[in-house]
């Protein structure tokens, strides 16, 4: 359209020339017509300009996603032609999962192999092709797994080119896989499927694309919607690995129907299956993957051979001295039906289970907090945790209650959730931040538990106990307690000795009950005896650790 406008302009612009090039004879018209013409002519001149510029500032809006993505998407400007136009980004590419920008994310983290273009690179390896080409026959995929140079670039890829990353999510699958398959036997899809959840997200269920896809499936919110996932102020179940994997085996079913060709199904869950229509128009009616393949969008030009790539990986990793990193998520796990307002918090402080552990395995309240008033929610707890929780029902609802659903929530951009205080929040460019009694501090890179506790004058043991933390493992982002706020009653150190003054000593005495270990009792025992006490808050309030000895005599805390 621009071009047409372009060619008006010129002819108007010649037109002008010839006018004010004219002599004025006998015959013609005067110089004052003329110059009202002129005038005239360059009045049109310039509204045919502010047209254009109209077309121009319009196009370029509509555009403005692919401007934002062009670094991901960007077409193969050596291959336009006037049979090959670069796909439009529509409302529905926006549903696009950027799995490719996400799994590039996580390996320049790890310092990994960088962002690539799936058309033009070229590795190497000391693997014979006839070895990858036996290889890649014997998986016996429902895929049509042609060898060419893109697929052998991505079977380099995640057998030789990021270990680290293909190592996690070798440990990763080891847990979500099953779930995966159970969805899928039960839809009666190939098992294979659940290797788009490596290229959407390298099964990791918080993730979140700079567009919004959400989850290890990678919805968008409103497809999210239209396949009955829950989105509110406190669920996502786009990250709950059991329900959004329904969601995505409902998805790729339907695709199936409509295109007939897996290949086709799941480049469609990438780019949309208007995106796909419009590459098989372009293809002559032709209906395989590579016959259309340099129609489509670049990331999803690339989506299929990098699933043939972890496919290959994960089946040959041995051969390439690829083991599963060891994961904390347990190989039990059983399901509660909560239909109250319970906190994470009291989860944890009651029965003594890692806020983590309750985070990686409940990822769809990323609150920490299960909306129970609101309806039945599923609660999933290691299994030996499952009979304590049971036992103490009634105390963990109880426990707190007035305290964890006071407090103001914010989320942070990745999903987590930070508590506010009812004061202002103080904040520093150390990444300190105090909300209430507590002094808060955000994990950075190269960060460690060592660095931190140096850094605000407290002890690794403490950052553990404050933050219910097994190990030293942290993650970038992550908030962890540091201490309290200076001033605050409760700004004692937990290592305070227990020689203060009479007064208090006296005061303490008041405000607890002694108890004598017997035979057979643990502290998780002892602290069922007495509604509203936790095993950690008698720990704490004694200055020990698990262990007990028959006769030894306890404090427990009255509330």
């Amino acid at each position: 359209m621009i071009m047409i406008f372009r060619k008006i302009l010129f002819a108007a612009s010649l037109l002008l020339c010839l006018v004010q090039t004219a002599p004025a004879q006998d015959g013609f018209k005067s110089r004052k017509q003329l110059l009202r013409e002129n005038l005239l002519l360059r009045q049109r001149i310039k509204d045919l300009e502010d047209e254009i510029e109209w077309y121009k500032n319009d196009i370029n809006e509509k555009d403005s996603l692919r401007k934002e993505l062009i670094t991901i998407f960007q077409e193969n400007e050596n291959k336009v032609s006037e049979a090959f136009e670069p796909a439009p980004y529509t409302a529905e590419m926006t549903d696009s999962l950027l799995s490719v920008w996400y799994l590039h994310r996580e390996n320049r983290q790890l310092g990994e192999e960088e962002p690539f273009n799936v058309d033009s690179v070229s590795f190497t390896t000391d693997v014979p092709d006839s070895v990858l080409i036996n290889r890649l026959s014997r998986m016996n995929s429902f895929m049509t797994l042609p060898y060419n140079e893109t697929v052998k670039n991505c079977m380099i890829l995640y057998s030789e080119k990021m270990p680290k990353k293909m190592c996690n999510m070798l440990g990763l699958s080891t847990y979500y896989f099953p779930i995966f398959e159970e969805t899928f036997l039960k839809y009666n899809l190939p098992l294979e499927l659940k290797y788009v959840a490596i290229i959407e997200s390298a099964l990791n269920p918080t993730a979140v694309s700079r567009v919004g896809a959400t989850g290890m499936w990678q919805f968008m919110y409103k497809t999210a919607k239209s396949y009955g996932l829950e989105i509110n102020s406190y669920v996502d179940e786009r990250r709950d690995p059991f329900v959004s994997v329904d969601a995505a085996a409902r998805y790729l079913r339907d695709a199936y129907r409509i295109f007939g060709d897996w290949n086709l199904a799941i480049s469609s869950y990438n780019c949309g299956s208007g995106n796909v229509n419009k590459a098989i128009k372009r293809a002559g009616g032709r209906t395989d993957f590579w016959s259309i393949y340099p129609y489509l969008p670049k990331e999803t030009r690339g989506y299929v051979p990098l699933m043939v790539g972890a496919m290959y990986a994960a089946n040959y990793a041995k051969e390439y001295g690829l083991e599963p990193t060891p994961t904390m998520l347990p190989a039990r796990v059983d399901t509660f039906y909560i239909k109250k307002n319970l906190h994470f918090r009291q989860i944890s402080e009651v029965i003594g289970i890692p806020m983590d552990d309750l985070r990686d395995l409940n990822p769809q309240y990323y609150q920490d907090i299960i909306p129970g008033n609101q309806g039945e929610y599923v609660l999933r707890l290691p299994y030996h945790y499952s009979s304590d929780f049971l036992e103490l029902q009634d105390s963990i609802y109880r426990y707190k209650a007035g305290e964890v659903f006071v407090s103001r929530i914010d989320v942070d951009r990745y999903g987590r959730s930070v508590e506010k205080g009812a004061g202002p929040t103080a904040s520093s460019r150390s990444g300190t931040q105090t909300t209430g009694e507590w002094v808060w501090y955000k994990v950075r890179s190269g960060d460690t538990l060592g660095k931190i506790a140096s850094r605000n004058k407290v002890s690794v043991k403490q950052l553990q106990s404050w933050n219910n933390l097994r190990g030293t493992n942290i993650r970038i982002g992550q908030k962890l307690k540091v201490g309290r706020r200076s001033g605050s009653s409760a700004s004692r150190s937990t290592s305070a000795s227990s020689s203060s003054s009479k007064s208090a000593s006296s005061s303490s005495q008041a405000s607890y009950t002694t108890y004598t270990v017997k035979s057979g009792d643990t502290l998780y025992s002892i602290a069922k005896r007495y509604p509203g006490v936790t095993a950690q808050e008698i720990m704490k309030y004694n200055g020990i650790g698990e262990k007990l000895s028959v006769g030894q005599k306890i404090k427990i805390p009255k509330h």
